[in-house]
């Protein structure tokens, strides 16, 4: 899905990649490893999910740091920066629906309203969630808030699909593939708004990568496949390299 944005002048500093096909397809990977490379940390290693939302916000935070900091657009920056907003969304909502018992009902409900809140509050402030007002370190700040809860609530939204639904992880993957499909021919059949239709799409791909991935490591008297997290995660991990490397990508448009 390209966000194409009518435009009279180029920013040629913009720090976000293109939304093509391609973007989609990493970012799918990534949320995928999120869910693999969360899991791992918490429950592999033992951890735990508070230990392990402290790991991966440290991570997060100086992953945001360094690319609001930087001068252009790096690919392997953002995608290490999309994979620390999966992996702390991960053990933040796993933290918050089991162990501090709010539920998946309960933790769907506050993510939304969290996500609805920081779009808001970001149009309110710079007058644009698009990605092509992304020319800020302001509008970075706001862009990187909202898809960290945007993560957040994916993690949750797939497992209250999956689990309290009673879809299973192959049931709900299919559910929200289907609603991606329909995200997709609105975009193509539609004059609904790119802006609006990027961000249904982008909270979309975080629950399907979640189910994808607790259907890769889970036991199968779970409905899984239990393989090992952690080569679960190699393998995610190194077709996002492969696909960073193979896909070129190109920094967004940025309007003025």
């Amino acid at each position: 899905m390209k966000n194409l944005h009518a435009t009279s002048s180029v920013d040629p500093i913009s720090k976000v990649p293109e939304v093509t096909l391609s973007f989609w397809v990493i970012k799918i990977a990534a949320t995928t490893l999120g869910e693999t490379g969360g899991d791992a940390v918490s429950m592999s290693m033992n951890l735990g999910y508070l230990v392990g939302t402290g790991i991966f916000a440290a991570i997060f935070f100086a992953a945001v740091l360094a690319q609001i900091r930087a001068k252009r657009f790096h690919p392997f920056l953002y995608w290490t920066t999309i994979i620390a907003t999966t992996t702390v969304g991960t053990t933040l909502a796993d933290f918050a629906d089991r162990s501090l018992g709010i539920g998946y009902a309960g933790g769907s409900s506050l993510l939304f309203a969290l996500l609805l809140g920081s779009l808001i509050v970001w149009h309110r402030a710079l007058g644009s969630v698009s990605v092509s007002a992304i020319s800020s370190p302001k509008a970075e700040a706001f862009y990187w808030m909202t898809i960290m809860f945007s993560q957040t609530l994916g993690t949750a939204l797939g497992d209250w699909t999956a689990d309290t639904a009673g879809l299973g992880y192959v049931g709900a993957a299919a559910v929200f593939g289907a609603l991606l499909t329909l995200v997709a021919a609105a975009y193509y059949w539609t004059r609904l708004s790119r802006t609006l239709l990027f961000w249904a799409a982008f909270i979309l791909t975080r629950p399907l990568g979640a189910v994808v991935g607790d259907f890769l490591d889970k036991p199968l008297s779970a409905g899984g496949l239990a393989l090992s997290r952690f080569s679960a995660s190699a393998v995610l991990l190194a077709f996002i390299v492969g696909a960073i490397l193979l896909l070129r990508q190109r920094a967004a448009r940025v309007a003025h």
